[in-house]
């Protein structure tokens, strides 16, 4: 018998897949393994949370809800894991407390005996509601501290010292955690570092200590195998096909590695290289989603720009989708600019979703040219204390935009927001009434939305949200259509912005100037007259109107200006989500709104035409 056995979490129906393919793995395509992997032996298995909620609803036409009680049915021995975030729930924004306590309800209810919690920025007020209700459904609770560095780039320095990590877990153990998770989601935790942190935290813990890593940086294994020695009690891993790379250390090298010692896994090595079969006979269905840029199996770069695996995957889909790929060592280089003007917070979701959506606005646009919503919030104190000092021109430049009034930060951002649960049921009872419906729109307004008719069969399922196989790839980039209605009135302009020339057809319909992208043109066929630098980013400009383009695939969520209302250059006139974050788009000039082609929940382009606006 072993002494003290190492427990094992597996993430392969979870964070593997969301780290190395943008959460894209199908119900269908887990079904297959998921009674094998109940008969595992797996302390736990971590199924569900983080941004599975919303690729599902998103990408996938499938109920997440759906998916919990299918892993339920299916794995009944072993307990199933959630990642939660906090008062962000499985979202992108400070949620009201309600909606918390009410998916914590739900999500015990449908199937959930672990929660692991945590918070984006550590930050202790932003954890009390969830926390609570865990406890309250009788469910284990595992408080999560997110593991970052700083320039130092190992455990250390003025910010994420020891004693920082310590005190983050004795507050975690006041808010009644069964066990506290080391969550090192950027591969950055050094394996004698993990050696001095264990230790620590172990001199005096009265629960489990477990510990997530991803092996992004190729230090995981060693890590993993260093915290072992140093008495952690658990450990997460994926199997082999969805290991490694960004995602977790394999199991199976682990449990060889062991073999013989007192911290023996006891999982059987045949089970596992067995269901890992099966994933590699199903996985050529997703080679477009496991493509990257990299011939690299590490990123030794992370140890500087120090990105999570979730969220490495998702830049690159994001950048794929804006077309504009060749844009991401750009990106890579700015993240550790952005994420030090926000005062170095840890890298994880939502905070690695705002400084990576932040660092791609900066590089496609300018420097917080565009600044997202979210980033707003920020800044006014609605996620949280930042770590360290905020830059203070970028705060000034936020400041400015919201009325020259700073905003004092409320000590925890969910007690200021007013109930939400009573009007995201009346804003879907001509669909639903059933509560986990209820809760997929408090989350996700304009997704879960579009989702919701999805599933009760008002909308049709998009071409794109369908099941794709080995021939049926989807397509890496949008095209655009020239317009065959064209009337006898239609003209052809050369239009140039920012150091390229394209040429547009203007046609009047019904009275108003409507700009469409014809053809682009490279800037090398033609130079760029003076006046090209003063076109805002994003428009097209004739001297007859300016059109306003997306400026990257998204969905348009609202629309702040009326036709025939009079803006301002620089007025914000609608707004776009865009790389799950909000954008506010402002008029490219002064003038009359003449068109707004396109209604709120429409999916956008790159380049699609959003707003007229004429002089």
């Amino acid at each position: 018998m072993t002494v003290n056995p190492i427990k094992i979490t597996d993430t392969t129906f979870r964070d593997a897949h969301q780290s190395l393919m943008a959460t894209r793995l199908r119900i269908e395509d887990m079904e297959p393994i998921a009674a094998q992997m109940d008969e595992a032996g797996f302390h736990s298995a971590e199924v569900w949370g983080g941004a599975t909620f919303d690729a599902t609803t998103r990408f996938l036409a499938e109920d997440p809800w759906e998916r919990l009680r299918t892993f339920k049915n299916l794995m009944p021995k072993t307990p199933l894991m959630m990642l939660l975030r906090g008062q962000s729930l499985v979202g992108y924004r400070t949620y009201a407390d309600d909606v918390v306590e009410s998916f914590v309800d739900r999500s015990a209810d449908n199937g959930i005996d672990i929660f692991r919690v945590f918070d984006a920025l550590n930050y202790v007020p932003n954890l009390e509601v969830a926390a609570k209700a865990v406890k309250k459904n009788g469910k284990h609770l595992q408080m999560a501290i997110c593991y970052t560095v700083t320039e130092e780039g190992r455990l250390g320095g003025s910010i994420y010292n020891l004693d920082y990590f310590v005190s983050k877990a004795r507050n975690f153990l006041e808010l009644g955690a069964d066990s506290i998770c080391l969550k090192d989601m950027g591969g950055l935790m050094a394996p004698y570092d993990a050696v001095e942190l264990v230790t620590a935290l172990k001199e005096f813990l009265p629960v489990p200590l477990q510990l997530h890593l991803h092996y992004t940086s190729g230090m995981a294994s060693m890590t993993a195998l260093k915290a072992i020695e140093s008495g952690v009690d658990v450990i997460d891993t994926a199997l082999s096909p969805l290991a490694l790379r960004t995602s977790q250390p394999a199991v199976e090298p682990l449990i060889v590695a062991l073999r013989n010692s007192d911290r023996a896994t006891g999982l059987d090595l045949d089970k596992m290289l067995e269901m890992g079969d099966y994933l590699e006979s199903m996985l050529p269905k997703y080679k477009a989603e496991l493509e990257t840029p990299r011939a690299a199996v590490i990123d030794a770069k992370v140890l500087r720009h120090q990105i999570p695996g979730g969220m490495s995957s998702n830049l690159v889909s994001q950048l794929r989708e804006a077309d504009a790929l060749d844009k991401l060592d750009d990106v890579l280089k700015e993240i550790p600019r952005t994420r030090a003007d926000l005062g170095f917070p840890p890298l994880v979701t939502p905070m690695s979703q705002m400084v990576g959506s932040q660092s791609v606005s900066n590089v496609l646009f300018g420097r917080y040219t565009m600044i997202s919503e979210p980033v707003k919030e920020y800044f006014r104190g609605n996620f949280g204390t930042p770590p360290s000092a905020v830059d203070e021109d970028l705060k000034a430049k936020i400041v400015e935009q919201d009325g020259g009034n700073e905003r004092e930060a409320p000590v925890r951002p969910g007690a200021i927001l007013d109930p939400e649960m009573d009007s995201a049921r009346e804003a879907v009872n001509d669909i639903t009434s059933n509560i986990d419906d209820v809760l997929i729109y408090a989350l996700y307004p304009q997704t879960g939305l579009r989702f919701l008719k999805i599933k009760h069969g008002i909308e049709p399922v998009p071409d794109e949200m369908k099941p794709k196989t080995d021939d049926d790839q989807p397509s890496t980039s949008p095209s655009h259509t020239p317009p065959t209605d064209m009337s006898a009135n239609a003209r052809r302009f050369n239009v140039y912005v920012q150091g390229q020339r394209f040429e547009v057809v203007v046609d009047p319909v019904d009275g108003a100037n409507v700009v469409t992208l014809s053809s682009r043109i490279p800037a090398s066929v033609s130079p760029t007259p003076p006046a090209a630098a003063s076109v805002p980013s994003g428009s097209l400009v004739t001297g007859d109107a300016a059109a306003l383009l997306s400026p990257m695939p998204g969905m348009l969520v609202s629309i702040a200006v009326e036709i025939g209302q009079t803006v301002s250059a620089g007025e914000t006139v609608l707004i776009l989500e865009a790389m799950k974050m909000q954008n506010s788009l402002p008029a490219p000039i002064a003038g009359t709104v003449k068109e707004l082609p396109v209604a709120p929940g429409a999916q956008v382009a790159k380049d699609d035409v959003l707003a007229i606006i004429a002089p």
